[in-house]
């Protein structure tokens, strides 16, 4: 099995996420250390600060630290032989190193990247940014038959979501789930919803102007109280 030895400088620790700000490239670094335990790689890490051992015990390391200094911190070693100094690695390197096989190609295309587009517009009702996404995943050769899916999944989703937050306000509100979704009214956007719970002198609808005031002409009586 290969054996990939890393030696660290000295730090609090080598995520690169406990310091006062996020280290990126130690949070890259960490992940790419990670994906080599997953592909079956020996993966051994040490810090100056708190393995100071470590460093004294290999001849490689102690021979880099006592002509560099510091400054050949960190260190990689692959199967005991030093492979690089001073930097953190790449995972292209790292895997050329221990002989993996390349990254695995992303599948996150163009294409692909529009259909989430176009899922996030139907989840945010967002008119204007599905139109403009339907239009670039049809340049780019998108079917209709896929971004309905996309369309489908973003509804079922936004529903769910939805039916969730109305039935946890049910259990809030000891009621009815059915009870808390909102009444569409028909007496216009702000109107009465029924004539019912009209005043005895408005007419539900009757008002042909926008939904806070009458048409020009309009008597008083025919009037919605919506605002």
């Amino acid at each position: 099995m290969t054996t990939i030895r890393v030696f660290d400088p000295a730090m609090c620790c080598s995520t690169g996420v406990c310091g006062p700000s996020v280290d990126p490239e130690l949070v890259r670094f960490a992940a790419d250390l990670d994906w080599l335990k997953a592909q079956g790689v020996s993966v051994e890490r040490f810090n100056l600060a708190q393995q100071p051992g470590a460093f004294v015990d290999d001849t490689a390391v102690r021979d880099v630290l006592d002509t560099m200094g510091e400054a050949g911190l960190p260190l990689v070693e692959v199967s005991g032989q030093v492979m690089s100094s001073g930097v953190y690695p790449s995972r292209d390197e790292l895997a050329a190193w221990t002989g993996i096989g390349g990254m695995t190609a992303s599948l996150y295309t163009d294409a692909v990247a529009e259909l989430v587009a176009i899922g996030a517009s139907i989840a945010a009702s967002c008119v204007p940014c599905f139109k403009f996404h339907y239009d670039q995943a049809r340049k780019l050769g998108v079917s209709a038959e896929d971004m309905a899916r996309a369309v489908a999944i973003a509804q079922a989703v936004k529903t769910a979501s939805g039916k969730a937050v109305l039935d946890a306000a049910a259990r809030h509100l000891h009621r009815d789930p059915a009870a808390t979704a909102p009444q569409v009214q028909s007496g216009g956007c702000c109107g009465p919803a029924s004539a019912t719970e009209a005043g005895p002198t408005e007419q539900v609808g009757a008002d042909p102007g926008d939904c806070c005031g009458p048409s020009p002409g309009a008597s008083s009586a025919n009037r919605s109280s919506c605002c």
